[in-house]
């Protein structure tokens, strides 16, 4: 454990290199975009039913990021929480415990789109079969959380010619290009193994205070984390159509909080 200390910036081999090869291929990600090609499409983690999903992307993923301040937000965390882990645990473990969290979290974030994706494949042929302005009004607001104004504008003119063919043509290839694209979505980022970090710190040292920055006031570690997976279980129920993998997030902390107490019962201490 000495040998990580020899400096305030010093950092344990794993999380060093999580944090190298995290950056190596955002820089990549950029350069080979100029060339046409994108790595996002490739690494990202795709939803099993889609065209572009590969078995390998439920690691790669771990890997790739969206632009600089995504990666530098969980690089932050990773470097904050996670070199502690590694100094107490050794890098074996903390190895180990960032790919169990990180996998659990493509676990429970594909399930919920599974369930999310059933949902709107019925909502789509119930479309199909009785299309109506009504019901595309709901489907909008249900599934469109910023939609482009020739959406609106669709809603609104077929509200007054409900039998013109033109708009029902336009409205079930918009319904059906939302579920296309849904499927084809690809997501990324190390959150959710950041995620089941934090929890893990919050475990093992419960009673440290964190500095937050807004508001900057401190808190103790285990309130914080309740507090962070409370926000993020409440915005993944009332906001699952935002750009944000909340139940990754959530993922990362419940497989966390499982292995922690397997570790527990199967070992005389955790560190």
């Amino acid at each position: 454990m000495n040998q990580y200390q020899t400096s305030p910036f010093s950092m344990p081999p794993v999380v060093k290199n999580l944090i190298m090869i995290n950056v190596v291929m955002l820089v990549a990600t950029w350069a080979l975009k100029n060339m046409g090609i994108d790595l996002n499409e490739k690494l990202g983690l795709f939803y099993p039913g889609s065209e572009h999903f590969r078995p390998y992307q439920f690691v790669t993923h771990l890997f790739m990021h969206a632009d600089f301040w995504h990666l530098l937000f969980n690089m932050f965390a990773l470097y904050m929480f996670g070199k502690v882990l590694e100094m107490v645990w050794g890098s074996k473990r903390f190895l180990i415990y960032f790919f169990v969290t990180g996998l659990g979290a493509a676990a429970l974030h594909s399930f919920v789109t599974y369930l999310e994706i059933q949902s709107l494949q019925k909502h789509v042929a119930a479309f199909v079969n009785t299309p109506s302005p009504e019901l595309l009004a709901a489907f909008v607001k249900s599934n469109l959380s910023h939609p482009a104004t020739w959406v609106a504008d669709l809603v609104n003119n077929w509200g007054v010619t409900p039998n013109n063919p033109v708009y029902i043509q336009q409205a079930t290839d918009l319904v059906q290009r939302v579920l296309v694209e849904r499927i084809d979505i690809p997501t990324i980022g190390a959150s959710g193994a950041v995620f089941g970090v934090l929890l893990a710190f919050g475990y093992l040292f419960p009673n440290t205070e964190l500095m937050l920055l807004f508001p900057p006031v401190p808190i103790k570690a285990k309130y914080f984390v309740i507090g962070y997976g409370a926000i993020e279980l409440y915005l993944g129920v009332t906001q699952s159509n935002s750009n944000i993998a909340h139940f990754a997030h959530l993922g990362g902390m419940l497989f966390g909080f499982i292995l922690l107490k397997y570790w527990e019962k199967n070992t005389k201490k955790l560190y």
